[in-house]
């Protein structure tokens, strides 16, 4: 039978081992963590309206409900020619056909990271926010900034979407609390128009919402450093801060840098649009670890990555009957999200005709809540998935 190894445990490499199980091939996946995270519904752990477990998939269920092969245990060194990759207990994986690199990516690192928490680094870092915040409203007061950055070398590796949802959550839970008139709230980044990518109405509305919030905004100067009480710039101003929440850009992955794969400026691994490592026979990259093509305002999502995940399912299969067919992941490229804001949402898409933002007030938050629940249970097979889900 043919041997397939996936190397991570998140969207990418989770929907890639689904998908090739469907195909009745022998799976084996690796993480570095025995959960399967869903980032888009940690947003609600700072507030308290999700807990770490409640967003966490255990990875062993989902290898029991679909049948592929599980390993928990670092990846340290991948040789792509050999099909080669070693664990950080020591242990070697050889003699698979075929590797799927899924492993996401690094955080790029400015001075003083160790005074920010995020919302989409590590998952005790959602559990921390919420025990800071916890902290500042029982102290009565406090200041609190939020912000994301960018890379320079990669346009697509910025997430700016989790830091509006955070911000106008934590937004919504102060004015719950009764004490939102006793928190300063800051929205930051380096760039001129953070969250263009969604277009320029959806900017319009941004500032709107904003200003209805009474949220304070500094956008347009580079972070030069991030100090114990706040966030120094380039021009001089400095937001004090007692509690700071920062989204770093994405940069290539530490083990992908030394494996000897083809990389981007930014450090992703160049495929083509059917995600195959070109001359690199059987490796491919999807999700966060490859480099991403297409038009300035892409961004990688978590639905790209697993379109990418799928496609890569039915290539492998298609290749291994001698059938010249390929999928590529180029006509689904878009923008794609409901940006929650605790008491309602906002619909979000764009794509090469455009970018459209529509406010869903109440129903937009349960709407996301609804995703949250079908997607733990989809991947569980306990309730079928939707077409294109």
């Amino acid at each position: 039978m043919t041997k397939v190894l996936v190397l991570g445990g998140g969207f990418a490499g989770v929907e890639a081992a689904i998908y090739l199980r469907k195909n009745e091939l022998d799976v084996t996946l690796v993480s570095d963590r025995d959960f399967f995270y869903i980032y888009p519904t940690s947003i609600w752990i700072p507030t308290g309206d999700a807990t770490l477990e409640d967003v966490a998939v255990p990875l062993d269920e989902l290898a029991f409900a679909h049948g592929f092969k599980l390993i928990v245990d670092p990846v340290t060194a991948l040789e792509p020619k050999e099909k080669k990759v070693t664990l950080e207990s020591g242990r070697t994986l050889e003699g698979y056909d075929y590797i799927v690199v899924a492993m996401g990516q690094d955080k790029m690192q400015h001075p003083g990271m160790e005074h920010t928490l995020s919302i989409c680094g590590k998952p005790e870092e959602a559990t921390e926010l919420f025990n800071r915040l916890d902290a500042l409203v029982r102290k009565g007061s406090g200041k609190l900034a939020f912000g994301f950055g960018g890379n320079p070398k990669d346009s697509s590796a910025v997430r700016g979407g989790p830091a509006f949802e955070v911000l106008f959550n934590v937004h919504d839970f102060l004015k719950k609390k009764g004490v939102r008139d006793k928190f300063e709230l800051t929205f930051f980044a380096p760039m001129e128009k953070p969250g263009q990518k969604m277009g320029e109405k959806a900017l319009v509305m941004m500032d709107r919402m904003f200003s209805m919030t009474d949220i304070k905004k500094k956008v347009g100067s580079k972070i030069t450093e991030f100090v114990e009480d706040g966030i120094l710039f380039e021009d001089g101003e400095k937001i004090e801060s007692d509690l700071t929440m920062f989204i770093s850009a994405g940069t290539g992955h530490t083990i992908l840098k030394e494996s000897g794969l083809p990389l981007s400026e930014a450090g992703f691994v160049v495929t083509n649009e059917y995600n195959e490592v070109e001359d690199f026979d059987g490796i491919y990259a999807i999700g966060d670890s490859a480099s991403l093509m297409g038009p300035e305002w892409r961004a990688k999502q978590g639905h790209v990555a697993e379109v990418m995940a799928r496609n890569v399912a039915y290539n492998i299969f298609q290749n291994q009957q001698n059938i010249d067919s390929k999928e590529s992941y180029m006509e689904h490229l878009n923008i794609l999200c409901v940006m929650d804001t605790g008491n309602g949402a906002a619909f979000v898409y764009r794509s090469s005709k455009g970018g459209k933002m529509i406010p869903l007030p109440v129903v937009g938050h349960w709407m996301k809540k609804g995703w949250g629940w079908y997607c733990r249970n989809s991947k569980l097979g306990k309730i079928p998935r939707l077409p294109g889900m």
